[in-house]
């Protein structure tokens, strides 16, 4: 026998809740087969068993919150059973005087209740881990259907074999009829207080995960990370043109400017890695690879993806990889591999019409690179001509521990070089 832990599925996580189990009490389990679905502080992840047995009881419900090495459930191995769980015993009232307390009655037994009988505490409910009758459904799917209590079997999925999937349940909220007002209740004669109540003008809107670890991190990163940040225009008329042609080139395939960026600041950081480095209390970490995280924005907080050895990899391959992490981050999908051992992040706003911004560092990271949009600056020219210039600006956040002003202000100016001149991005 043996007991089966709440995992750590990111560098983030603290806690977990139990999205679906996969099997219930009794069901053989084998070794790499999905037990159960975890969602984290980032993702929705199915968790594999990692040895055979049989599921001997389930610790955590669906639904319910465990912190990181709680037990969830007991696997048992073959012939075993599950041990009874002992009564508790009865405390005995404490002495009088030293001496010893006399034996107590038996209490009268009490009355049936009139109604069902109460699971015992950490007890699953049945219904809520009967997985052989429902439907095939996606994690993100059971999830959204919890929490807006939708029941799968009334639900047709449109996925592969019919498995519901995030749009199926968007369909059905969309098309769920209002619900009924409530009959008006009589107030209680024993309630004298009246209860507190919220402003009608403001809605509640509880945190989601993402949102309270986005908030806790980026909070320790600007109380504990000293920043300071450069700024820096680039003209990009040739980083545009150049994308044209390798666009052509690559037709169908599409590389985006913030692909070009990646690779810029990946060639960048390869040849000086001045940000490429992470600060302890007594050394300098310098990473061999250069991992970039690039930021992407979903409804509930934010995630930054990790391109792996960014500098290795083709402008295509940086494209490619980054626009199917950016599906599966909106998907929840994405695994802790996917999202960490990042040694440097690009954060773009530009497709939302930002001109510029500042980007909190991600820890252990030294930096972060802020991206606005492109637009049409009025030049003047050496000869004292005005031109109208396509440019771009870029904002470094650096980690004043790990890099002074004047080494990042350098890193900050090759940057804008390569951009300037991408040719030398592949070069």
């Amino acid at each position: 026998m043996s007991e089966i832990l709440m995992p750590r599925l990111s560098d983030t996580m603290e806690e977990g809740v139990i999205s679906a189990w996969h099997k219930k009490p009794g069901d053989k389990v084998s070794a790499g087969e999905a037990l159960v679905d975890i969602e984290t502080d980032k993702a929705l992840m199915e968790y594999e068993a990692y040895e055979d047995g049989v599921l001997g009881e389930i610790l955590v419900a669906e639904g319910q919150t465990a912190s990181i090495g709680a037990p969830i459930a007991i696997l048992l191995g073959e012939g075993e059973s599950a041990p009874p769980k002992a009564p508790a015993a009865p405390e005995a009232a404490p002495a009088a005087n030293g001496q010893a307390a006399a034996p107590q009655q038996p209490a009268a037994a009490p009355a049936p209740a009139a109604t069902a009988t109460v699971p015992a505490q950490g007890a699953p409910a049945e219904a809520s881990n009967d997985t052989r009758s429902r439907p095939p459904s996606s994690p993100l799917a059971r999830r959204l259907a919890r929490e807006n209590d939708l029941d799968l079997t009334t639900i047709t999925g449109s996925g592969p074999g019919g498995r519901i999937v995030r749009a199926d349940i968007e369909a059905a909220l969309k098309n769920a009829p209002a619900p009924a007002p409530a009959a008006p209740q009589a107030p209680s004669p024993a309630t004298t207080a009246p209860a507190a109540a919220e402003d009608p003008d403001v809605e509640r809107v509880p945190l989601s995960r993402i949102r309270k670890v986005t908030a806790r991190r980026l909070t320790e990163s600007m109380q504990s990370t000293p920043h300071f940040y450069l700024t820096r225009v680039v003209d990009v008329g040739a980083l545009l043109a150049f994308r044209k042609t390798l666009n052509e080139a690559l037709n169908p395939a599409k590389v985006s400017v913030n692909d070009l960026i990646v690779k810029a600041c990946a060639t960048a950081l390869r040849a000086n890695p001045v940000l490429n480095v992470s600060f302890t209390e007594d050394s300098l970490l310098v990473h061999k690879r250069v991992n970039v995280g690039v930021a992407v924005a979903l409804e509930d907080g934010l995630v930054v993806p990790v391109i792996r050895d960014a500098d290795r990899k083709t402008v295509s391959q940086i494209g490619a990889e980054t626009r199917e992490l950016a599906g599966r981050a909106r998907e929840q999908r994405l695994t802790p591999q996917e999202m960490s051992g990042g040694t440097f992040t690009v954060s773009n706003l530009g497709m939302f019409g930002i001109d510029s911004f500042t980007a909190v560092i991600n820890p252990p990271e030294a930096g972060i690179l802020a991206v606005g949009a492109t637009r049409k600056d009025v030049v003047v020219g050496d000869d004292g001509e005005f031109t109208a210039r396509d440019r771009l600006t870029l904002t470094l956040s650096v980690d004043h521990r790990a890099c002074d002003g004047a080494t990042g202000a350098k890193f900050l100016g090759e940057l804008a070089e390569l951009l300037e001149n991408p040719l030398r991005i592949i070069a």
